[in-house]
């Protein structure tokens, strides 16, 4: 028979100092994982939230990214006579666009940030199902433009009607667009022809965005671009694209990460002192549980429970403490665009689930050598204690 579960939690509640102790210790090593998954997890839903999947990107030949990628005007033309690209009316639906990068101060960092900046024309925008969120969109021939909701809240000088100054003059922002939880809500958006013009860039841009008639056509379509010699690029998937900057967040996950597994071998030993305390003290009490009938089995999965239900308390609550990051706004730079991407804390299930099974992790490593002491404790000895 095993040892009832209201004894173990008894004696946590008696000794509330040395718990309180040990589940802070605990808890703090969670809340610095649960901070980490989280991160990671938000980063993740804004590239998730980018693209269509009728849609791909098309770079130069072997590019991974539009910021160090060049296609030419000529290539442009070529791919808006392939079959399998969508039209709407007599509109095409490819996008000649050009990326590059300007510093702004911000909220967080008053000496300025990176941020991109795509100039594009009207098909651009209709391909990416957008909506104004203050003002109106930019128009085109006019040195003008429209920036993110993130771009708008995080940096003061890119509001509504302030005034930008890059490339070989200042541009007005009239409009902020909705862009949701996707990357390009983190982005300013401009006429192609305008922004070509001020960085000398004419017949030369960064990708062009197409869409296929479906998404079996778009296999075939990015097959067909790469294929073409005379095109000189390559085509990825507009979700697969946006989905591999997941890795920006990955420095900050291996460093929250390393934190917490130090972090964990410390609160692992207070687990481990805090058991072998209890083993010391109740003595008697064990040697009481044997003469009952109790099998050091038995005693063994107690002490082990008692340990765990200590870590899980812990565990608890450093998911409590790390819950207000959810839904907090933060930043990271990306290492594809070499710009900030804004994006949300989620401290959801994953973050959740993967915090209470860490807290268990330390309460097993911490409480299996007291357990194994206490079940094999002599009989007779532990009577004489007390």
């Amino acid at each position: 028979m095993g040892v009832p579960i209201s004894y173990n939690l008894r004696n946590l509640i008696e000794r509330k100092a040395t718990t309180l102790m040990t589940a802070v210790g605990i808890a703090l090593t969670v809340a610095v994982l649960v901070g980490a998954v989280a991160l990671v997890t938000g980063l993740s839903s804004v590239f998730a939230a980018t693209g269509d999947v009728r849609q791909a990107i098309v770079l130069r030949k072997g590019g991974t990214a539009e910021l160090n990628s060049v296609v030419s005007d000529s290539a442009c033309q070529l791919i808006k006579q392939k079959t399998q690209v969508a039209r709407n009316g007599d509109e095409v639906l490819a996008s000649p666009e050009l990326v590059t990068v300007i510093n702004l101060p911000s909220v967080d960092s008053p000496s300025g940030m990176n941020l991109t900046v795509r100039g594009l024309g009207p098909v651009g925008i209709h391909m990416r199902n957008l909506a104004i969120f203050q003002g109106s969109w930019f128009h085109p021939g006019r040195r003008e433009v429209v920036v993110g909701q993130s771009i708008a809240k995080r940096y003061p000088g890119a509001s509504l009607g302030k005034t930008l100054k890059f490339g070989r003059g200042e541009w007005v922002v009239v409009g902020v667009f909705a862009g949701g939880q996707s990357a390009v809500n983190s982005e300013i958006w401009c006429d192609l022809g305008q922004l070509a013009g001020d960085f000398d860039r004419q017949a030369n841009w960064s990708s062009v965005l197409v869409r296929a008639n479906s998404t079996t056509d778009l296999d075939a379509l990015i097959d067909d671009i790469k294929n073409d010699r005379n095109l000189g690029a390559t085509a990825l998937k507009e979700q697969e694209y946006y989905a591999g900057m997941t890795s920006s967040g990955l420095p900050m996950e291996v460093l929250g990460t390393a934190v917490a597994i130090v972090m964990a071998i410390g609160s692992g030993f207070g687990a481990m002192n805090t058991m072998y305390a209890a083993v010391a003290r109740r003595g008697r009490e064990i040697g009481t549980l044997r003469s009952l009938g109790f099998s050091r089995k038995s005693i063994l999965l107690s002490f082990m429970f008692e340990s765990l239900a200590l870590s899980l308390v812990g565990g608890i609550i450093g998911c409590l403490i790390a819950f207000p990051l959810n839904g907090l706004t933060t930043a990271v730079g990306s290492f594809q665009t070499f710009s900030e991407v804004a994006f949300n804390f989620r401290v959801g299930v994953l973050a959740i689930v993967a915090g209470l099974a860490f807290a268990a992790v330390i309460g097993a490593l911490g409480g299996f050598l007291p357990a194994l002491a206490a079940s094999r404790r002599d009989l007779l000895q532990s009577l004489r204690e007390g």
